[in-house]
């Protein structure tokens, strides 16, 4: 238990992390005074939904509130309050304590709990919890500091089991000293204020030798970010010290001595020491670091030779501007300034926005072989595009081409972005459009009311949209729907083809083979359900006949699988449908049914800190199932599609390797590994597919996706007839056996 509330507690600080990317806290709310929308300020909750949470005003220590969790029903488990510290602080020793009240207590044990990450102290009381019923008393736990290293501190109060827990009166200290008088760590990254209101460059004119001096800085700012120990450190705002070369670079006088500009720049970091190559078996690598330009770029002996020892500089785990989540892998990418207040008129923040975005994929996208062209040259290209985009519609084009050209249906901007918004149109008709043999196809209404007053119906297929050609429509909006392959774009696409920024839309439509066209009202996203095709009311299981057992894997629970399972075991088949997202995450439990025994289905690769732009494997593959002799011996038929994304896909991989699994369907999403975050100027909010995900075997699931045992798409006449032909399919499947 203890490791898996330990793994549990890890991500919520990374996800706490992720809210404090532009301000941190302005006050510590240890007391639960601070409140908003009824409940603590700056507190989250997390782990399993079997208990309630509250603000009690009745039962408190002091003051107006405490905090209390109470389990609620069903089996018992844990749960927690947690704030995490916004900053770090200088000392040797850390100590929270606290006042618990407790009622009824049994199965597990009360306590509070701290953190200081990466894995450098953690204490939940596990070994001397509180059960039973108590009142208020004092509780403390002291930690060792690692000033050094710590990136996160956390803390909070824990319920294992059940009964009734409250909190209250927390207070933390270092040394003896109450944090709430002490002054925070300050990197010295975090004093460069220079450029907060914008970095004074505005146009640019452009010439090819503009462009390669630019793109020699881009592959060094980001080669220096990543490798460089002192700014590993913390000890240079990074995107400001860009704005400090950049006018440098963008002088024609300075031309014929650019490589000796960038010398004096390196040179200025300051000293490091070197180190011996580590030594990583050739069968543990998936991708090895780019860093052959530093040779072939033509850069003058003595820039090459000073990027050679920043290459071999010793780097330690440690790093500023990045973490591998612990337990996992993934990167994140922290201390990334967001600057939502700066507009699209600033240049050198555009600039920062590729250079950024660029070096991310050249170091930490774990699918960078998959790119299949010159990422280098991609950096080339975008120079002129970034510094042409003189109003905010093409400079959020620009990233989201950007994003488009490392093929990762993960990736796209995913902050609801306004321009983006008016880019696409704030307005839909009332029907969900869906390719189906490649033509956009009516499946369904948004709204059933006013689905209908369109007068079209299930089966129709658009042909044109104001007059031009559907065909011409999707071609042009291609590059600004990131997907990891086509399906999955056309997809995309298909959500966006009857948005408009006006009240109506005209359509050319073809019904049994006769072009009709008509004019549509549209509405606003309020009044419409335009998220259908990725949700489900349906139920998470069902007996198709006496003999066929139906589970959809999208609202399925775990906690729901012992009981339905007594209806499940003696069936002849069972159809899990993967045509969505999980709201849960049953792959394991399911699987502990359907194997005969522990069985390897995934192996992943993740990046380094050490070595940047390294990715290797993991020692061990993933597996499912455990030593079963009554494993489920029907025939397992798992339908896919382009729905099926990321955690789907790694479900249905885990379901496959039952030995009497099919797969039906057709290509899926093809993005998975777990997400890393990554925040860009003027409030960009997008991700990467943050670890790479492979069969045992080692062949690729990026882009390829979830490739069928027996590849089946609806057709047009299917949809009109109201039929779902892939689950049709799997009866037919089962009952040939």
């Amino acid at each position: 238990m203890k490791k898996y509330i330990t793994t549990l507690l890890i991500l919520f600080i990374t996800i706490s992390s992720y809210c404090q990317i532009n301000d941190t806290y302005s006050k510590f709310n240890f007391d639960f005074e601070l409140t908003e929308k009824g409940k603590p300020k700056n507190w989250n909750i997390f782990g399993s939904s079997n208990y309630t949470f509250t603000l009690d005003s009745t039962n408190v220590k002091s003051g107006k509130y405490s905090a209390s969790i109470d389990f609620k029903e069903g089996k018992s488990s844990w749960r927690s309050w947690g704030f995490t510290i916004p900053d770090n602080y200088e000392g040797k020793k850390i100590t929270l304590s606290g006042y618990i009240k407790t009622e009824n207590i049994t199965d597990g044990y009360a306590g509070i709990w701290m953190r200081i990450d990466p894995s450098i102290a953690f204490d939940n009381m596990e070994n001397r919890g509180i059960k039973g019923t108590t009142d208020w008393t004092k509780y403390e736990i002291t930690l060792d500091m690692n000033p050094e290293k710590t990136k996160k501190i956390a803390l909070g109060g824990l319920l294992e089991g059940k009964g009734k827990m409250w909190i209250d009166d927390l207070n933390v200290f270092i040394d003896g000293k109450d944090i709430k008088d002490l002054k925070p760590k300050i990197i010295p990254a975090e004093k460069d204020k220079e450029f907060d209101k914008g970095s004074g460059i505005t146009g640019i004119s452009v010439d090819k030798n503009l462009i390669k001096n630019l793109k020699n800085l881009g592959l060094i700012w980001g080669f220096l970010k990543y490798h460089h120990p002192n700014i590993a450190r913390g000890d240079y705002n990074w995107d400001y010290e860009l704005f400090r070369i950049l006018p440098k670079i963008l002088n024609p006088e300075n031309n014929k001595n650019q490589d000796e500009i960038m010398v004096k720049w390196i040179n200025n970091l300051g000293q490091f020491s070197q180190k011996n190559e580590i030594a990583v078996k050739s069968f543990q690598v998936k991708i090895e670091p780019d860093l052959g330009w530093i040779k072939n770029s033509g850069f003058s002996d003595e820039l090459t030779t000073l990027l050679l020892n920043v290459k071999n500089a010793d780097r330690k785990y440690e790093h500023y501007y990045l973490g591998l989540q612990q337990g996992v892998g993934n990167p994140i990418f922290e201390h990334e300034n967001a600057y939502p207040s700066i507009k699209y008129d600033d240049a050198g923040f555009r600039l920062l926005t590729l250079f950024k975005y660029w070096n991310i994929i050249q170091y930490y996208f774990p699918y960078k072989n998959l790119i299949e062209e010159d990422w280098k040259k991609v950096l080339e290209e975008f120079i002129f595009k970034f510094i042409d985009a003189k109003d905010d519609t093409r400079y959020m084009l620009s990233v989201l081409e950007l994003i488009g050209r490392i093929h990762d249906t993960h990736a796209n901007i995913w902050s609801n972005h306004k321009v983006l918004n008016n880019y696409f149109g704030l307005r839909y008709a009332a029907f969900e459009i869906t390719f189906i043999e490649n033509k956009p196809v009516v499946t369904s209404f948004y709204a059933k009311k006013l689905g209908n007053d369109t007068g079209l119906e299930i089966g129709d297929i658009i042909s044109a949209i104001d007059n031009k050609p559907v065909a011409e429509i999707v071609r042009e909006k291609l590059k600004y729907h990131p997907a990891s392959n086509y399906p999955t774009k056309l997809r995309d696409i298909a959500r966006n083809l009857l948005r408009t920024n006006d009240s109506t839309i005209n359509v050319e439509y073809i019904r049994n083979d006769k072009i009709e066209s008509t004019t549509l009202k549209t509405f606003p996203s309020s009044e419409l359900n335009i998220r259908s095709k990725f949700s489900t009311n349906d139920t998470c299981f069902k007996l198709i006949n006496k003999e066929i057992s139906y589970i959809n894997n999208s609202s399925l629970k775990r906690k729901y699988l012992p009981k339905i399972w007594n209806e499940i075991q003696n069936t002849k088949g069972l159809i899990i449908d993967n045509r969505n997202y999980p709201s849960d995450f049953p792959v394991h439990e399911l699987s502990r049914y359907l194997m005969p025994d522990v069985t390897p289905f995934v192996k992943m690769t993740n990046g380094s800190i050490e070595s940047p732009g390294l990715f290797t494997f993991f020692k061990n593959s993933s597996t499912v199932g455990k030593k079963n002799e009554g494993y489920y011996k029907g025939k397992v038929v798992i339908l896919i599609n382009e729905i099926s994304q990321s955690a789907s896909e790694y479900s249905a991989m885990g379901y496959r390797v039952n030995p009497n699994a099919i797969i039906v369907g057709s290509t899926t999403a093809g993005a998975d590994g777990n997400v890393s975050q990554i925040y860009l100027p003027s409030g960009i909010s997008t991700m990467i597919s943050g670890l790479g995900v492979y069969y045992p075997d080692g062949k690729e699931t990026q882009r390829i996706g979830i490739v069928p045992d027996f590849e089946l798409k609806p057709t047009v006449q299917g949809i009109k007839n109201g039929e779902d032909e892939l689950l049709n399919k799997a009866i037919e499947i089962i009952n040939q056996q």
